[in-house]
């Protein structure tokens, strides 16, 4: 798709123009403008993405794949094109591949207990890394409880990256399955995924990975990782919340058994048995969240439309820029300080509780995200209870990185 015009200066991402398209940031916080850097927990919304939610509603709400009328048929449509849509975002070679789902948790929960159940066995063992966000370890910890399987993780270094030698230590015949964050949501670190599934697939094993962080930030292409499977959610990338993305490749899809029963997913009931549905249906029981799916769709062709290159780096400038100020505080310790980042930076105040310092940047209107950040397990690695994240998207300025660091000084000064 090509891009607009209006988001083009130079060659560089025009910010001002991008910020029109986004209403929220229009919003006051207790009269000084909101400057939004958690969008490591969520995107906010174009307004096409907005305006397809309301037209939904208001012109074609309907059941899809289940009617013959005017409504169902075209909400059937607008719901299918989205499929089209992600295939092309994520360059699947079928449609088919793409599978609708709640988002990335429950597309990692799928996958769990559908691959999970069927090649899974005891003394098996799945390999995870300590950096990953909870919803790809606790899925797997229930599957190691059911099957007597054994969780491993990849160890993660000072700086925030994984130990490639540990994770070779530990890749073995015994692996039937590595499921690995593709950028950390903490660290921001971007791992060398694609070193990970060659070697995984040098020994035959299928590859995971956690895509939520990394869809936002830059161009995924499945064939080009030849990933296995691939998991993501859509309001990270400016869509509604509630829906996201499974895909697979076709092999392991048509493998797998079904994840759950209903309506959509079958072929024939009878009372004796039940036959089920050709991909991608198999997988998408029961009425779906049709506008969340179609507003998705928008979402993705809104990203596209803007182009990956730049808004990659339009992040990377901010990311540099704030790292630079950050490094100008001496009470201030970045968490992950990897050579390759996405646009995440955690951090901790000498002295202070992160929660103490989110709360005092909102008075100034800055909304950043504070906590573990469903990831225990790395801040028991960092030895800290939480860390302060600033997360950026793309209609982020270099302004609110001086806002956010003048407002972060402030707060510093009531801990001396």
């Amino acid at each position: 798709m090509a891009k607009s015009k209006n988001t083009l200066v130079a060659d560089k991402l025009n910010v001002e123009a991008v910020r029109k398209d986004f209403p929220i940031l229009q919003t006051e916080v207790r009269g000084k403008p909101l400057v939004y850097l958690d969008n490591g927990a969520t995107a906010q919304k174009p307004e096409v993405v907005i305006r397809a939610i309301d037209a939904y509603y208001r012109e074609y709400n309907a059941n899809v794949h289940r009617g013959v009328h005017y409504l169902s048929d075209k909400g059937t449509r607008a719901y299918e094109a989205t499929r089209t849509i992600a295939q092309r975002f994520l360059n699947a070679e079928h449609e088919h591949e793409v599978i609708f789902t709640k988002g990335t948790t429950d597309a990692i929960n799928l996958v769990a207990n559908t691959y999970g159940v069927r090649y899974v066995k005891e003394g098996d063992e799945i390999l995870i890394s300590g950096m990953e966000h909870h919803s790809n370890i606790v899925p797997w910890h229930l599957v190691a409880e059911r099957t007597g399987a054994v969780v491993k993780a990849i160890p993660v270094t000072d700086s925030g990256e994984l130990d490639l030698d540990g994770f070779r230590s530990l890749l073995s015949e015994r692996t039937k399955l590595v499921a690995l964050v593709h950028v950390s949501n903490t660290l921001g670190t971007i791992n060398p995924v694609e070193t990970i599934i060659a070697e995984a697939h040098a020994l035959g094993v299928p590859v995971l990975l956690d895509g939520a962080q990394a869809t936002p930030h830059m161009k995924v292409d499945v064939q080009a990782l030849d990933v296995d499977f691939y998991t993501f959610s859509a309001h990270k990338v400016f869509g509604p919340t509630g829906v996201g993305i499974l895909y697979g490749k076709e092999k392991w899809l048509n493998a797998m058994p079904p994840y759950q029963g209903g309506g959509d997913m079958i072929d024939r009931v009878t009372l004796e048995r039940t036959t089920y549905n050709d991909l991608p249906h198999k997988f998408e029981a029961g009425t779906p969240n049709i506008v969340g799916v179609i507003a998705m769709g928008r979402a993705f062709e809104y990203a596209e439309q803007v182009g990956y290159d730049l808004i990659a780096a339009h992040e990377a400038d901010l990311l540099e820029y704030a790292t630079e100020r950050l490094a100008e505080l001496p009470a201030v310790r970045i968490i992950g300080t990897a050579e390759d980042k996405a646009s995440v930076i955690s951090f901790v105040v000498n002295g202070a509780h992160p929660s103490d310092i989110g709360t005092l940047l909102d008075m100034d209107g800055i909304a950043i995200r504070t906590g573990h950040h469903c990831t225990q397990p790395l801040m028991d690695r960092f030895a800290i209870p939480a860390t302060a994240r600033a997360s950026f998207a793309m209609y982020n300025t270099r302004a609110e990185v001086d806002a956010f660091i003048l407002s972060l000084q402030k707060a510093m000064k009531m801990f001396e």
